[in-house]
């Protein structure tokens, strides 16, 4: 049934009591916007405005607008009181015939101070001159190390380098900015603090085994033998591909050199297999064998041949898992000795982080390696939770060092870590931005600042990065905490994000961020996954596709690491700049806003 089209009289009305609250709640937060800092007072206004128009069910004052051929209110977010004004004094014309006195404020206003702090905390776009999306790349470890791949990286249009303080170290950081900074164009460095990540904890260590099996045709018949490199004498290149090397100290340090191409070595594989490897060729890199059975190699196995015997030597660890079904019982342990890896239930493995243990209540959902596997929590002692594991597709392997989301659980712990602390001054003396990890409230924005304040790193950006729901529900608040510095963003990661909120929340949660963070003429980085299979396979999905081109509408898009992190960046500097002949923010049907409340404790 459509809408009432109210009349003009009552369109005025309904203005003029929406004009009003945002002057009561202007009032009501005065402190908040003197609080800010000069650069940010019209921005920090503007979002109190919107948060306050955005607390009433707008849809049957839009529909009475359109019906009128008036402005919608649906693309207000950047300027809102001079919008509704300028919208009041065209009713009024059209109410009374007399002409409009022109046009409230300056309409353009926001855009131009958004456009001005994305460029102030993303620096310049390195593309097409038609480009104004950013690209932010995460670097990978082999960036330390390959001045080469950052420099194609750079030529393939990155913007913005991401480093994750998650992993590698000071070296390896600096040696991917000095990469960086020699890049034309001055891109950007950001840094991202781990934060208080919840993470599963280790498993007892795997056997040290290889498993080496030969190609087989739909019948079952070995098509050609498996070579392997038995490697045991000097550092040299190998002339011919083989499908793995196994380490191994010959008995005398000659005794390889006496291996005659046609000789067969034997051993008994970790299984207790016996095995027969022939000699195909011997150089100085080692002794390339072929065999046409699956064979386990195993550190200390012993290898003999007529004139020679050898010991494999180390080999990696199998990497362990907890294979975990629905109906389970895992057993979440305080302590993080290596757990037992097993195959039914009980499972128990170690949490990361101790105040889950005196924070999470029994009936809380609980989440394991990005929502694989979905539980509810049945018991909690001081050392232990019990989960009932309620979801679990078909069978999941639960690793070591898989997150871990408690999105009913309000978790007592700060976004800084010790970790995050020490860290900062590295990050102070060579960032340009430093990208605040599960930061949920005010007070962790204010503790940063104060941490940033003490290095005296003024000059250095602050991103929130949006991944929780306490986060996306504070974010008004701790909007106007960071407007008390300099160049402020927020990246919306989406990852953490869909499984602390839920899936099927989340295409509506990046739009209220977007909305809010344009109000506030704040950048955004739209994160987590944009054309993951391109960086990771090198051909990208349809939908993955479709996901980076809605980017556009942010003002950067990341890119994570991949093997085709270089195709993927040429990629996306061709959607977006496709894109921006199609898309310019939106227009909007502006319901209520339930999520967003100034008034909540701050």
């Amino acid at each position: 049934m459509a809408e009432r089209v109210m009349s003009l009289d009552e369109l005025n009305s309904a203005l003029r009591d929406l004009h009003a609250d945002l002057l009561r709640a202007e009032v009501a937060s005065a402190g908040l916007i003197d609080a800010v800092q000069t650069q940010h007072r019209e921005s920090a206004r503007n979002l109190i405005h919107y948060v306050a128009a955005r607390q009433h069910d707008l849809r049957p004052l839009q529909a009475s607008l359109a019906a009128y051929g008036l402005s919608s209110l649906g693309r207000m977010e950047s300027i809102v009181r001079p919008w509704i004004e300028t919208v009041i004094e065209t009713v009024d014309a059209l109410a009374t015939g007399r002409p409009r006195h022109g046009i409230w404020g300056d309409l353009d206003g926001g855009t131009r101070l958004l456009l001005r702090n994305r460029d102030d905390v993303l620096g310049a776009v390195h593309g097409h001159d038609d480009r104004i999306t950013h690209i932010m790349v995460t670097m990978p470890s082999e960036a330390a190390d390959d001045p080469g791949l950052v420099q194609r990286m750079g030529a393939a249009g990155m913007d913005v380098a991401r480093i994750n303080c998650a992993h590698d170290g000071p070296a390896e950081w600096a040696r991917m900015i000095a990469a960086v900074r020699a890049l034309p164009g001055g891109v950007r460095v950001a840094m991202d603090l781990g934060g208080p990540k919840v993470r599963t904890g280790p498993l007892e260590q795997g056997p040290k085994v290889v498993k080496v099996r030969p190609q087989r045709n739909d019948r079952g018949e070995v098509e050609r033998p498996v070579r392997v490199l038995l490697a045991g004498l000097v550092d040299a290149p190998l002339a011919e591909p083989v499908e793995a090397v196994i380490p191994v100290t010959w008995a005398e340090p000659a005794a390889a050199r006496g291996v005659r191409v046609g000789d067969e070595l034997r051993l008994t594989d970790a299984r207790g297999r016996a095995r027969e490897l022939r000699e195909l060729t011997v150089s100085d890199a080692g002794v390339v064998v072929g065999f046409d059975r699956t064979t386990y190699f195993e550190t200390g196995l012993q290898i003999e041949g007529p004139d020679a015997a050898a010991t494999v030597g180390d080999l990696p660890e199998v990497r362990q898992h907890l294979f975990v079904r629905a109906g389970d019982e895992l057993r979440l342990q305080r302590s993080l000795e290596p757990q037992p890896a097993t195959q039914v239930g009980p499972h128990r493995i170690g949490c990361t982080l101790e105040e889950v243990f005196t924070d999470a209540r029994p009936g809380e959902r609980i989440l394991f390696d990005d929502g694989k596997i979905a539980g509810t929590i049945r018991e909690v002692t001081p050392d232990e939770l019990v989960v009932d594991v309620e979801r679990a597709g078909a069978g999941i392997k639960l690793r070591a060092e898989k997150g871990i989301n408690l999105p009913d659980t309000t978790l007592r712990i700060p976004a800084l870590t010790a970790s995050d602390r020490a860290n900062l001054p590295f990050v102070a003396a060579h960032a340009d931005l430093v990208n605040l990890s599960f930061v949920q409230s005010p007070a962790d924005v204010a503790d940063l600042i104060a941490e940033l304040e003490a290095l005296d790193a003024t000059g250095i950006g602050i991103t929130l990065k949006i991944e929780t729901g306490p986060a996306f529900e504070a974010l008004p608040q701790m909007l106007l905490e960071a407007m008390r510095w300099g160049d402020v963003g927020v990246m919306i990661a989406r990852g953490d994000l869909a499984v602390e909120l839920g899936f099927e929340r989340l295409a509506e949660v990046q739009e209220e961020i977007l909305w809010l963070c344009e109000a506030a003429h704040v950048p955004v980085i739209w994160a987590t996954q944009v054309l993951d299979t391109l960086a990771r396979t090198g051909l990208p999905s349809r939908s993955e596709v479709t996901d980076a081109a809605m980017g556009r509408r942010a003002e950067a898009v990341m890119l994570n690491k991949g093997p085709f992190i270089v195709e993927a960046i040429e990629a996306l500097e061709s959607i977006l700049d496709r894109m921006g002949g199609h898309v310019e923010k939106k227009r909007s049907l502006l319901r209520p806003l339930a999520s967003f409340d100034l008034k909540a404790d701050r």
